[in-house]
């Protein structure tokens, strides 16, 4: 199994990358903005892409976005196929797109944006803290992504106040504490949305 940045050669993977993403996003029902080809090849052929193969088959993939002029960057799309799932694969390319991200862009705030426990988890182990979306970026067309997910009348509803995701930031410049997030905060904090907004749907 090799983790590398993405590169041309590996613009053959778009279409199964988008397969995978839009196969996840539709059994977990949120989270996952669906891309297309063009978009997951513009995003390798930039080099902002993490990649994990094993040997010549697919295994995993996350990719850079940068907003608001390269004051902020988000690790989006990071998903690993099914047939490598439970190896701790996820956390392996978080890390080397998080790396791939502080160097490449050493002066911007780093975000996501989740509904998985498992991705808030892996975002505190690299210094992320949660956050309210005030603190992220106000580039529309970041927003404008969510429009595929199910959730996103909640979005509208709040007037992209909050949604059932958690925004989370790891800012270079903060001297704030590093201490880690222990998961049953971030499982609290889902429950409790949940709970405020999808009753709000039934009604």
């Amino acid at each position: 199994m090799k983790i590398v940045i993405a590169d041309q050669s590996h613009v053959i993977y778009a279409e199964i990358i988008c397969e995978t993403i839009a196969k996840a996003a539709q059994i977990r029902g949120t989270g996952i903005a669906k891309r297309k080809p063009e978009y997951i090849t513009a995003k390798i052929k930039k080099g902002n892409a993490v990649i994990a193969l094993d040997g010549k088959k697919f295994a995993g993939f996350c990719y850079i976005e940068t907003w608001s002029h390269g004051k902020f960057v988000a690790n989006s799309g990071l998903i690993v196929h099914p047939n490598y799932r439970g190896k701790g694969l996820a956390k392996k390319i978080k890390k080397k797109v998080f790396e791939h991200s502080r160097k490449k862009f050493p002066k911007a705030k780093i975000f996501s944006i989740t509904t998985g426990l498992a991705v808030m988890k892996l975002n505190s182990d690299l210094g992320y803290k949660p956050v309210t979306f005030s603190e992220l970026t106000k580039d529309q067309s970041f927003w404008n992504g969510c429009q595929t997910c199910k959730n996103y009348d909640v979005l509208q509803r709040t007037k992209q106040s909050m949604c059932l995701c958690t925004g989370m930031l790891y800012d270079p410049n903060s001297i704030a504490s590093s201490k880690k997030i222990k998961p049953n905060v971030f499982e609290r904090l889902k429950e409790m949305k949940q709970s405020k907004f999808l009753k709000k749907v039934k009604k």
